[in-house]
């Protein structure tokens, strides 16, 4: 459906997205749909005409679709924000690979005004989540489990519906939707989820092992982390985010959670043509 309302958000280099800010504004204008900028857009770029100041919580459930200009991780901490509300994201990439991102810069126009007009595809995307001691954490891309900079390698355990299944000493182990299987995961030699697969990926990062391998989990399947260490904690992110520590000996469940967040898309766009794109391009 045609939106009533935007609301944009930027990363945090003005410099490089001021001009495409303003341009989304004049063409939400022209179609008739009200813009509003939070309080800090409007301190990194200035008054935008026709702009409206949304509201403290930066129109968080009182918005049609998210514009989001930046690159991944930007892209992710959006994702995060509307997840639960049904607000799509659209994203414009403005970073260094933008898996995420709906359009490059070049195709702005042409992707806003589809977007401004209700020609775009929402998919729903699956998250993984922990309890910690200040609440729920909700990752989209993945949570990883690291080895303190200046402490000892990291022994780490995972059982699967109290199975365990390895143990090994590493640098951190990460869990990652398939959205985030391109990330961290891919970078651990993990396997490729496409989108719309029904379950996540468990790796290793730098394994002090010849046998350690990544796994593919059923989303109803509990996985379980354990920091094996009889004295290091271990430091936990979600999407790069610092989350909390796992004490030595402590469990930590991870479970996923179907429909998360929306991300937009452009029509009849494919995940096969996202990753031929995207990685295709970084091997020239």
């Amino acid at each position: 459906m045609k939106p009533r309302s935007i609301t944009i958000f930027s990363h945090s280099r003005p410099e490089d997205t001021g001009g495409a800010l303003r341009r989304i504004a004049q063409l939400a204008e022209q179609a008739g749909v009200e813009v509003r900028l939070p309080a800090a857009e409007i301190e990194k770029h200035g008054p935008v005409p026709g702009a409206l100041e949304a509201g403290a919580d930066g129109a968080a459930a009182d918005t049609d679709l998210a514009v989001v200009l930046g690159g991944d991780g930007t892209i992710l901490t959006h994702l995060r924000r509307f997840a639960g509300t049904g607000v799509p994201v659209f994203a414009v990439n403005f970073g260094a690979i933008g898996f995420l991102a709906t359009v490059e810069p070049e195709e702005l126009d042409d992707g806003v005004r589809r977007a401004l007009s209700g020609e775009i595809d929402a998919m729903e995307l699956p998250g993984l989540v922990i309890r910690t001691q200040a609440g729920d954490r909700m990752a989209v891309n993945d949570i990883s489990f690291h080895r303190r900079p200046d402490g000892r390698v990291a022994e780490l355990a995972y059982s699967i519906q109290g199975e365990e299944l390895g143990q090994v000493r590493c640098d951190g182990l990460v869990v990652s939707t398939p959205a985030g299987s391109t990330g961290y995961n891919l970078a651990n030699g993990g396997p490729v989820l496409a989108w719309g697969v029904e379950g996540f990926v468990v790796s290793f990062i730098a394994p002090h092992t010849l046998t350690a391998r990544s796994l593919v989990v059923a989303p109803a399947d509990g996985l379980e982390v354990t920091n094996r260490s009889p004295l290091e904690e271990v430091d936990v992110t979600t999407d790069g985010q610092p989350a909390c520590a796992l004490a030595p000996q402590e469990c930590m469940p991870v479970r996923f959670e179907h429909r998360q967040a929306l991300l937009a898309q452009a029509p009849g766009a494919t995940f096969y043509h996202r990753l031929r794109d995207k990685f295709g391009r970084l091997s020239y």
